[in-house]
């Protein structure tokens, strides 16, 4: 599989839903930004695909980014969709535009939510349409000291 087919339209994860449904795998989401993929990432991702059967990532856009972190993001959705995608254990990718990834959160119906552990779960988006539907709201242990931010502000000191 190439990993830019691992980057689906709303469209076509419904349809790969459908398919992971029927073999009875258990769905986890996830979301962010993934500017300058870094350990801290690796190993978030990593531990929330443990908890299912099949990794969904909720990608913000470029202009939610922005948004979200003035003066960002580094790379452009495409690059870090793509890699993303590369990861062994995300199974897909999907980007979303709006505010909060609530909709798409609504159309992927997760068995598992997951954010890292600086989140509580009743502040995690979505956490009460998961639950409503008998799935769990998990928090993971982050890697401490690894941040996007924390890379960029270094890599401003040196220069």
């Amino acid at each position: 599989m190439w990993t830019k087919d691992k980057i689906k339209t709303r469209e076509q994860l419904t349809a790969t839903l459908a398919e992971w449904r029927v073999q009875g795998r258990k769905v986890v989401f996830t979301n962010g930004c993934f500017d300058l993929l870094h350990l801290g990432h690796v190993d978030y991702l990593e531990q929330a695909r443990h908890l299912g059967d099949a990794l969904v990532v909720g990608l913000n856009t470029d202009a939610s980014v922005s948004s979200l972190k003035p003066g960002r993001p580094i790379q452009d959705e495409v690059a870090r969709g793509r890699i993303l995608a590369s990861l062994a254990f995300v199974d897909a990718v999907v980007l979303f535009g709006e505010p909060t990834p609530l909709a798409l959160i609504e159309m992927v119906q997760p068995d598992v939510l997951v954010k890292g552990d600086d989140y509580a779960i009743d502040g995690i988006v979505g956490h009460e349409l998961v639950l409503n539907r008998g799935g769990q709201v998990r928090t993971v242990p982050l890697v401490p000291g690894y941040s996007t931010s924390r890379i960029v502000e270094r890599i401003l000191q040196t220069t």
